[in-house]
């Protein structure tokens, strides 16, 4: 990952001028020579304010990156790995079709491997949540009707809503042509008008609200794309040609053309917040103010 300062003067991020979205892509012009081995460059931007337990989080997406060692992400976290806590809105690697979800605690807790309250379309992959005994986390993929990738970007995007509750943790998404428009230029946002989430984890994974309060602190929100990551050389190979991640990152910056977010808009609904708050009021659990 580079500095702001490198991100800006290279166009790793900008305002595009005729949308008024912001551009956020890992290098697709540079020829790095495949005999060096070289590195290429991406992004990651990290919330200079951590929103406390209250909160929500609205992205508004035209574009996700995808493609052959791409690893974008979406979270919110509080700390380093593996004494952090946070929640992973949406990952994928490669040309992946479906976004996966995952919360990841320090102390233990654990998740049901049936949930009534998300999504039946949604795939409960791994229930325990703890970062001493699981680098999985609590992992959920979204298997439904929201697609990732190539045909999410044809379609014109969508939203992203993650609700950081004292009853739990959930997550929604809807494509373009299913967004509820209301909520993007209102200031306030009642959760239970939308619908049933894809990702649920209630309190009670933790032993209730005391261990779920204990595992969350504040979250910062994180939106970047690594390159291989964690890819190993099995999930590289299934969808992109055979060999090394690392063997093709260098070459032609052109195979990176479709590793950028375009993002429409963050907003970010809150009860409360940390030290550098803006102004709250009060509301229940699923009608939260507006902050941000």
């Amino acid at each position: 990952f580079v500095s702001a300062a490198f991100a800006e003067e290279h166009s790793l991020v900008y305002v595009d001028d005729a949308t008024g979205h912001t551009i956020m892509k890992v290098d697709n012009t540079t020829n790095i020579p495949t005999i060096t081995g070289g590195l290429r460059n991406s992004i990651k931007i990290i919330s200079q304010v951590a929103y406390a337990m209250g909160s929500v989080w609205i992205i508004d997406l035209f574009h996700v990156p995808y493609g052959c060692g791409v690893q974008p992400a979406l979270y919110i976290s509080a700390g380093r790995w593996p004494l952090h806590k946070f929640i992973r809105t949406f990952e994928t690697e490669n040309k992946g079709v479906f976004s996966i979800m995952r919360l990841h605690t320090a102390g233990v807790c654990n998740a049901p491997s049936s949930n009534p309250n998300q999504n039946t379309s949604s795939i409960v992959n791994t229930t325990d949540c703890s970062t001493q005994t699981s680098y999985l986390g609590c992992m959920t993929t979204n298997a439904g009707l929201i697609p990732y990738g190539r045909e999410f970007n044809n379609g014109g995007g969508g939203l992203y809503i993650t609700e950081f509750a004292s009853t739990g943790i959930s997550i929604w998404s809807f494509p373009r042509s299913n967004t509820p428009h209301s909520i993007l230029n209102s200031d306030r946002i009642d959760t239970t008008d939308l619908g049933t989430p894809v990702a649920n984890w209630a309190a009670s994974i933790c032993g209730g609200s005391d261990g779920f309060n204990q595992n969350f602190l504040p979250q910062s929100l994180v939106i970047e794309i690594m390159l291989c990551g964690d890819i190993s050389d099995l999930q590289f190979n299934q969808t992109c040609p055979p060999g090394y991640c690392e063997n093709y990152l260098p070459g032609n910056g052109s195979q990176f053309g479709e590793a950028y977010f375009e993002i429409g808009s963050v907003q970010v609904f809150n009860q409360s917040i940390d030290t550098t708050s803006a102004s709250s009021t009060s509301a229940s659990n699923n009608a939260i103010a507006t902050a941000t």
